[in-house]
């Protein structure tokens, strides 16, 4: 069954209305046999691409990835880069800010670890925290991040500046060559429940658990809101949200590595050509290297 990424694109022209959301569809594959293969094959496509991409130099790709916990982020960043060139790939994630980071403006982080040309890279979990966690809990805002309080009394006035400033940023990357791409891994509270538990039984996942994932479910339907304002205030055209069902894991990795693959086809890249001169240049030094071995 063909993808179609169009299903799950929110670019500004829809409203996102989370209730209205699945977490699960019907699956893409019938084995898990399938399951590999298919994304064998779309890996392998990226790869190709991406070396192409690599080569021409003129573009990059920030992935956003946000997700409730236990939505499979880290599995899904994983299953998708595997296999693919490191040289023109990277990884970030971001957990809970350090000092140095909250002496400096929200998205200062983020700004720091943005694709080089010819580079894709993950953000996992990125400056939308800012409209989630701390959004959620704005004590935040006038405790650990110290804000001045004449820039807090307003708390509507401070989501509406952020998101503002979110929007201008990536309007700014896309101007520059950056494809921005932002994935909402949309995932059931009970499925999250049972991952969650799964973390608890298993002691080689032990290490995943946080006792404070627990609190956190408490303010489920204050984050399922702030999950969609962010998609409705910060979808545009040249950055799109995906909003990906992830109750089931190899389901929501084949959506999204399919997104990422239309994405980087549709760039105009090829691999550079040397004119004339050099390649009579290089033809020359065949018989150096010959010689080398004499």
């Amino acid at each position: 069954m063909k993808i179609d990424i169009k299903d799950f694109e929110y670019n500004g022209e829809k409203k996102f209305k989370i209730k209205n959301s699945p977490t699960k569809i019907k699956d893409y594959y019938e084995s898990a046999e399938e399951y590999e293969l298919m994304m064998a094959e779309i890996k392998d496509k990226i790869d190709k691409r991406q070396s192409m991409m690599y080569a021409d130099s003129r573009y990059a790709m920030l992935m956003i990835i946000q997700a409730s916990d236990a939505a499979g982020k880290d599995g899904t960043v994983r299953a998708v880069l595997s296999g693919i060139n490191p040289a023109g790939i990277s990884v970030h994630s971001f957990k809970r800010p350090t000092q140095e980071e909250l002496d400096h403006d929200f998205m200062w982080r983020n700004v720091l670890k943005m694709p080089e040309r010819g580079k894709m890279v993950f953000h996992n979990r990125s400056y939308y925290e800012e409209l989630l966690v701390v959004k959620v809990h704005p004590e935040l805002l006038k405790n650990s991040q110290k804000i001045p309080k004449e820039f807090t009394k307003d708390l509507d006035k401070v989501w509406e500046q952020r998101y503002e400033d979110i929007r201008n940023y990536e309007k700014y990357l896309n101007r520059n060559g950056t494809v921005v791409l932002k994935f909402y891994l949309n995932v059931s509270k009970k499925v999250q429940a049972e991952r969650l538990i799964e973390r608890i039984k298993d002691p080689t996942k032990n290490w995943k658990f946080e006792e404070g994932d627990v609190k956190e479910r408490e303010f489920w339907n204050e984050y399922q809101a702030a999950y969609e304002e962010m998609v409705n205030q910060t979808a545009a055209k040249h950055a799109p949200w995906y909003v990906v069902p992830a109750d089931d894991k190899k389901n929501m990795r084949l959506i999204v590595s399919s997104i990422i693959l239309h994405h980087i086809k549709e760039l105009d890249i090829q691999f550079p050509e040397a004119d004339l001169a050099r390649q009579a240049t290089l033809l020359q030094l065949i018989k150096v290297i010959e010689q080398q071995n004499e």
